[in-house]
């Protein structure tokens, strides 16, 4: 494409990361080239040359068109707010104030492994899949331990932690 055919508002078929998508022109860039919306994803872009752009999304009758639709109805429902969580209104708790809860429920000290399991169980937080959460929350333990009295956690016993008074 030509850096003359290129006009503000108009959606375009680009490369982004290595696929075809498309993309929304949003404006002129002070350092060059244009600042644009991905519409597959909604992410901010910034295409530097013309050459990066493969042509109109608007072409009539080919099935790229339904790719555009798709792309625009995502990229509408995510800036209207997106889906809701699994949980409901209330937001996603963190792993360290779910640990933070379940240890002021009994009251009695915990490893790890038995906070995450202890978390899971109440609904408070589930690992996205790691393999190790445990040892993640161990870390995230000790980096909190570091600030001293402003630490919501006491460690009590090697591997073992409970919440501070």
């Amino acid at each position: 494409m030509k850096k003359s055919d290129v006009k503000i508002g108009g959606e375009y078929y680009a490369k982004v990361t290595g696929k075809k998508v498309v993309v929304q022109i949003d404006a002129i860039n002070g350092d060059g080239g244009w600042d644009a919306t991905n519409m597959s994803t909604g992410k901010a872009v910034r295409i530097k040359t013309a050459e990066r752009l493969q042509g109109p999304a608007q072409a009539a009758g080919s099935a790229d068109t339904a790719i555009a639709k798709r792309a625009r109805k995502r990229v509408a429902k995510t800036k209207a707010g997106g889906e809701r969580r699994s949980g409901g209104d209330k937001p996603k708790m963190s792993c360290l104030s779910a640990a933070a809860k379940v240890l002021e429920e009994p009251g009695e000290p915990m490893n790890t492994q038995e906070m995450i399991a202890a978390m899971a169980d109440a609904g408070y937080w589930t690992s996205p899949g790691g393999k190790t959460p445990h040892a993640t929350l161990y870390s995230a333990i000790l980096r909190e331990l570091k600030k001293g009295g402003g630490s919501r956690f006491v460690k009590v016993e090697r591997g073992r932690f409970g919440v501070r008074d």
